[in-house]
């Protein structure tokens, strides 16, 4: 049970995250401020909010269970996220930046027409909502443990609403401006605050680094590379290399939630700058919290619990609240409950925003094409809002998953393979038409949910799956064979 003094900091870093981000609420009332910045962002400011908004509460929760329960072969993936950033800067980026665009499929409207713009733009909207609510409910998981609550329904609906509602009074107000620099301020809370809690948790074993080191190693922890070949295991270099390039260039080339912060960047250069910069890292990062994982894993084998070590949590996800609240200092403890708090609520800010630019750019201004700027923003408000309440609805429904942070990844790559074929076909044919494509997109998305649902093949490999057949299909189209 957290103290009166780590009940004090929690509050503290709620009021003020939000009262900073508030301060955003005055700029210019434009739909370029509220959803671009109005292109005043520096691009080390999107660089870090793009690693913001991809590591989320996921990393924190969920990353160093993995490396508990096996080593640093979560790393593989991290690698093919840097292929798929040097994808995106050669053959995405130029494109974005020909025009003046809000969204990623409004270039999608440009190549091929509305009707495929619709069609990619719902497949975002559906797959950022469904992976976000799995994003926010690892918040229940954390502040059942801090508070000792039951888990319930109730008590996970007050963490999940309150995490919310804080983030959406900034993001209402302040746009892009308010997500990116509370990003900012959020990556450095939960990064340091993680930092400390590594170095607890090095105190606490017997001779210290060098025990750390040395046990670590004999489990084989810090393996990072598996060469052997299959479809059915995520973590193998193959698997890492192919399937993280795939996914990067799906998630970051196609989806609004992080295409919208290379938009907002002042030029192409600026935002390549920001991308690649970004995967490195998000690597380094990753690597920590495997390292955080491991560390707790020497701790649990030379620590004496009651006597003996104590068996790992049930859900991997437990395992590094637990040992916030069961060990760490008072004080330093809130710090750290309040940084996974920041890290949910940087990513949550983000795809508000973008779930709201997608609807009312893509759908809402298409149907009724003659409303003014005026009108357009007060509905950006209003969806931003709306949005805030199926999040909340879908975060309950994700109570009774898996580990998270595949979960998460999972529902994104059934979804992104598709889309991603969508993308390529257009970026690299100009041939294909948009029912070709359209085709294509269809049984591309009906591959991966077949996939997803009657095999054991591993995540990493859906999105080339899914988008090698909508690729493949859309050039089939064009011939005599359909």
């Amino acid at each position: 049970m957290i103290s009166p003094l780590d009940f004090s900091v929690i509050i503290v870093y709620l009021l003020a995250v939000t009262l900073f981000g508030m301060k955003f609420r005055h700029g210019d009332r434009s739909l370029k401020n509220y959803f671009l910045g109005s292109d005043t962002v520096p691009w080390w400011a999107i660089s870090l909010s793009i690693v913001a908004a991809e590591t989320s509460t996921l990393t924190l929760v969920s990353v160093p269970g993995i490396a508990y329960q096996g080593n640093f072969s979560f790393l593989q993936l991290a690698l093919g996220y840097i292929c798929g950033r040097v994808v995106i800067s050669v053959l995405l980026i130029p494109q974005y930046f020909r025009r003046e665009i809000y969204t990623a499929y409004e270039w999608i409207e440009h190549r091929f027409g509305k009707k495929l713009q619709k069609i990619t733009a719902g497949v975002f909207l559906l797959t950022r909502a469904a992976a976000e609510g799995v994003r926010v409910f690892a918040v229940s998981i954390v502040m059942s443990i801090a508070f000792n609550m039951s888990g319930s329904a109730t008590n996970d609906a007050i963490a999940i609403g309150g995490v919310i509602l804080l983030t959406l009074l900034y993001t209402y107000h302040g746009g892009l401006n308010a997500v990116i620099w509370t990003d900012v301020l959020q990556i450095g809370i939960y990064t340091s605050a993680s930092f400390v809690g590594l170095l607890t948790v090095i105190h606490l074993i017997p001779s210290g680094w060098g025990g750390f080191f040395h046990t670590a190693s004999l489990a084989g922890k810090f393996q990072v590379f598996n060469f052997s070949f299959g479809f059915y295991q995520p973590y193998t270099i193959f698997a890492g290399l192919i399937g993280g390039t795939f996914l990067t260039t799906a998630s970051h080339g196609t989806d609004q939630l992080l295409v919208q912060r290379l938009l907002a960047t002042r030029s192409e250069r600026k935002a390549t700058l920001a991308l690649i910069s970004s995967g490195f890292l998000v690597f380094i990062q990753f690597a920590f919290y495997l390292a955080i994982g491991a560390a707790l894993f020497v701790f649990d084998q030379t620590a004496s619990r009651s006597g003996g070590p104590v068996a790992a949590p049930v859900r991997s996800d437990r395992i590094f609240p637990e040992f916030i609240v069961h060990h760490m200092p008072q004080g330093i403890r809130g710090l750290l409950i309040a940084a996974v708090l920041a890290a949910a609520m940087s990513n949550l800010s983000a795809a508000l925003n973008s779930l709201s630019s997608t609807s009312v750019m893509d759908f809402y201004r298409n149907w009724y094409p003659e409303s003014d700027e005026k009108k357009l923003v007060q509905l950006s408000h209003r969806t931003t809002i709306a949005w805030a309440f199926v999040l909340f609805g879908l975060a309950m429904l994700s109570r009774h998953g898996g580990r998270v942070v595949e979960t998460g990844l999972a529902i994104a790559s059934v979804t992104y393979g598709g889309l991603l074929g969508v993308f390529l076909v257009g970026r690299l044919s100009q041939k294909v038409s948009e029912r070709s494509a359209i085709i294509g997109m269809v049984i591309g998305l009906l591959v991966n949910l077949g996939v997803w649902l009657w095999t054991s093949i591993a995540f990493p490999w859906y999105v080339p799956l899914g988008s090698l057949t909508t690729f493949a299909i859309a050039h089939l189209c064009e011939t005599d064979v359909f």
